[in-house]
């Protein structure tokens, strides 16, 4: 399958070369298509005799070109109809019935000069396959948000996510202003199944199954969340699907490169140190212990908070006690084999460090962030 990408610079047009080649290398293998794919990309800066050759070969058509910001309105026109009219020409030309999919915006039902633009292209688009007995697709996507998308452009989410990270200021002039996005992955596997001949119809448009509404305080207050998430250890709602975990990840990847790390505090003391990494709303506490030699952590027990201890390095012992019982359970572990050990409520615990030379390094997860107020913790000896 040879197939054909016009914007392939763009923002969704990057991630959808890029989804294409893990297809065609046989990196993704998900998505139910054959790994034996050429793809043709083209923009604004390849030659244009290529489009002609394209346009003969081509099985698929991914029409993701596009004006949206021009210096002068007549653009609009000549960019969203007038290169449009043009790619079907040269499809008449070479009488090529590929399919042709081309994303348009919703604001194509707005009577301004862009509107009308994306609606006179996706008219051309419309009567090409009913004249020519051509399946086509006709997208009227919302707002568009994801990694590589252009900040202070045209897209809210982008330059929210791309001035918070830089410490710059965010203008709202209307924190409850609804927003209606799609997810730059949810549209790429849309795009794929309608490659495939599966698209979401709706009437006699295509769409994204999955839309996201949020107001434009919300995301703001959800991005300042993220950039405060280094200092106060939370990760945000990452449930499979949830906004949350989409925006994070569009967040992240605003990030300068010398930005990517962050250091944690470590609580040291002459038995060794204890580092939180992580706190989470629903998922606990993840933390990192270190034992000097012959030290004997813990001696505690909880009522409802549990632990799981995981020994990365070193060589110790795991002790456990129920509450009124003198029967201690012991758990010999060490970093070449790595094992969990619940640590049970009603259960006081400990933790040796067995190695006379080396330190005792411990993955420990709560299921409950600590809380000094109310901690859980109760010292008795195992």
């Amino acid at each position: 399958m040879k197939i054909l990408v016009t914007g392939a610079k763009g923002f969704v047009g990057r991630n959808l070369v890029e989804a294409l080649k893990t297809i065609r290398d046989g990196k993704d293998r998900s998505r139910g298509i054959d790994t034996d794919i050429e793809i043709f990309e083209y923009d604004i800066d390849t030659a244009p005799e290529l489009l002609d050759a394209y346009a003969a070969e081509c099985d698929f058509v991914f029409h993701l070109a596009g004006v949206n910001r021009p210096l002068d309105e007549k653009e609009f026109m000549e960019g969203n109809f007038g290169f449009t009219s043009t790619l079907l020409d040269l499809l008449k030309k070479h009488k090529n019935k590929a399919p042709v999919l081309i994303t348009s915006s919703i604001q194509a039902a707005l009577d301004n000069p862009y509107g009308k633009s994306k609606r006179a292209g996706e008219e051309l688009i419309f009567r090409y396959g009913e004249e020519h007995g051509v399946r086509v697709c006709v997208y009227r996507f919302p707002n568009v948000f994801g990694k590589w998308c252009r900040p202070n452009y045209n897209s809210a989410v982008a330059t929210f996510c791309y001035n918070i990270a830089h410490d710059l200021p965010i203008t709202i002039n209307d924190r409850n202003h609804m927003m209606t996005l799609v997810y730059i992955d949810d549209v790429l596997d849309e795009l794929i199944r309608a490659l495939k001949g599966e698209e979401n119809r709706n009437g006699r448009y295509c769409a994204v199954p999955v839309e996201h509404n949020i107001t434009l305080g919300e995301i703001a207050d959800l991005i300042y969340g993220f950039k405060r998430s280094r200092e106060d250890l939370s990760v945000p709602d990452v449930t499979d699907g949830s906004f949350s975990k989409k925006l994070y990840s569009t967040f992240l990847s605003y990030l300068e490169p010398d930005n990517f790390s962050y250091k944690l505090t470590m609580n040291r003391d002459s038995r060794g140190s204890f580092t939180e990494i992580l706190r989470s709303a629903n998922a606990g506490q993840f933390s990192v212990n270190i034992s000097k030699p012959g030290i004997t952590k813990g001696q505690h027990w909880h009522n409802t908070k549990n632990e799981k201890f995981v020994v990365v390095k070193g060589h110790g012992l795991i002790q456990l006690r129920k509450i009124g019982s003198d029967d201690v359970v012991n758990y010999e572990v060490n970093g070449d084999e790595i094992t969990v050990v619940d640590m049970i409520p009603g259960y006081t615990h400990n933790i040796i460090n067995l190695s006379d030379t080396e330190d005792l390094v411990t993955f420990m997860w709560a299921n409950e962030c600590f809380n000094k107020d109310r901690p859980d913790t109760f010292f008795e000896e195992v």
